[in-house]
């Protein structure tokens, strides 16, 4: 640890859902579940009026719905969440050259990196980074925690969410952890804490009071040591700054270790066809496909393959990111999860020789809701502009028909109106790029 507090965590508050609200001012106020909104799919993110109703990350949607049967269910814009996290790690950057980022909505920060860094007034720099951040994104807010580790700075960041700062004074670190749930240690998860828990082991303070060999043989070696060492805000790592690769990649953290293989395998799917579509976008294929996953004891796992040849073809790639996951150990948890595609070319390699791709697992069929959908693909949430009416977004589709609310971030709630799903003056919209 440092003598003075000076790592930043920062954290957007429940992002992907924010910008949607942000970018669609009907559904400021009201729930909103961001992912896969088939049969299969999974919840990436929620909105905290979401949350009160028990929809987290990586719940299948299924139960997200059942839960939660009124709130807007979203496909997901993925260069829209890229845009808001490219300006937000761009104000970050501003502040230190040393910025690591975690996912789209997360990063770390050494703030000593700085210039003119000043300890005393490390809060006054923390909140106007956050009113950056507000007004350069139009409205998204964000929580942060300084400390003197990345671990108490990630803790902090949580204490006073959303939308809220709290500082841990150097000295105060076995204090401030003592009194905790030991579930607030990262890497302890439903399932380790409940093993604890059996052995009287519910607070921190209760971690520790028990030797490393002790937790070791609960725990296991990787796991009994890192519970050990962090109890005791032991944590020396240093903020790596981001390298700049020539890739596309999607990842993102969830709010609670998943161990459940199959949401896994169904989040890699719904992240692998989103690189597709983002290489399709931007007139790019890639050849090599890679499996980030790191481990509920922070430990960072990655796995590449590369195919004969430049693809953007949703099926092969997440094909691709499953079959890595597969040759993956995921015992104890799995906090964060990736699927890139790098080895990027402006053309794609037609195999006319490949031998035919390996049959599928069975498969129910696309879901009710997603034949509706239509090969128009107009599912719920993407941007859509009219010659008439303008720009705004797809409410719902059906039985050949799909509907719009025409509003922008940079207007009120808008109108409703009904078109037929080949309607030729319907195009794919722009997002909150439009109006600016």
């Amino acid at each position: 640890m440092r003598s003075t507090a000076s790592i930043l965590h920062l954290d957007l508050d429940a992002f992907f859902a924010a910008v949607e609200q942000r970018d669609k001012p009907s559904l400021r106020g009201r729930p909103v579940v961001v992912g896969g909104v088939g049969g299969r799919g999974v919840v990436a993110t929620a909105s905290y009026e979401a949350r009160v109703h028990g929809v987290r990350s990586a719940m299948s949607t299924a139960e997200a719905r059942s839960r939660c049967p009124h709130a807007a269910f979203l496909a997901g814009r993925f260069d829209a969440y890229q845009r808001a996290s490219d300006q937000v790690m761009g104000r970050l950057r501003e502040a230190s050259p040393l910025v690591e980022p975690l996912s789209f909505d997360e990063a770390f920060v050494d703030l000593a990196a700085g210039e003119d860094f000043d300890p005393a007034g490390v809060l006054d720099t923390v909140e106007q980074i956050r009113r950056d951040i507000r007004e350069l994104t139009g409205g998204l807010t964000a929580s942060a925690g300084v400390a003197s580790s990345k671990l108490m700075a990630k803790i902090a960041s949580e204490i006073r969410k959303p939308d809220g700062v709290y500082l841990v004074e150097p000295g105060t670190e076995l204090d401030v952890l003592g009194p905790m749930q030991v579930t607030a240690i990262p890497g302890v998860g439903p399932a380790t804490g409940e093993r604890l828990r059996r052995v009287g082991i519910v607070t921190v303070e209760d971690a520790r009071r028990h030797e490393v060999d002790e937790l070791v043989r609960l725990l296991g070696q990787a796991a009994g040591r890192s519970l050990y060492r962090l109890t005791r805000a032991q944590d020396d790592r240093p903020v790596v700054a981001d390298r700049e690769v020539k890739s596309v990649s999607v990842e993102d953290t969830f709010e609670t270790d998943v161990t459940d293989r199959a949401r896994l395998e169904a989040v890699a799917d719904t992240m692998a066809r989103g690189v597709a579509a983002k290489l399709r976008r931007h007139g790019l294929s890639g050849r090599t496909v890679t499996l980030k996953v790191r481990m509920h004891d922070f430990s960072t796992h990655t796995r590449s393959t590369t195919l004969a040849g430049p693809t953007d073809q949703a099926r092969l790639l997440a094909s691709t990111a499953r079959a890595l996951l597969d040759a993956e150990d995921l015992g104890g948890g799995v906090r964060l999860i990736g699927v890139g595609v790098s080895g990027l070319a402006d053309w794609v390699q037609e195999d006319l020789f490949a031998p035919d791709e390996p049959e599928p697992e069975p498969d129910p069929g696309p879901s009710r809701e997603e034949r509706r959908h239509g090969e128009h693909g107009w599912l719920p949430g993407v941007d859509v502009h009219h010659t008439t009416h303008g720009d705004g977004w797809v409410w719902g589709a059906g039985l050949g028909r799909v509907t719009v609310r025409f509003e922008t971030r940079f207007t009120g709630p808008g109108p409703v109106h009904t078109f037929r799903a080949d309607d030729p003056a319907l195009a794919r919209g722009h997002g909150d790029t439009v109006g600016a």
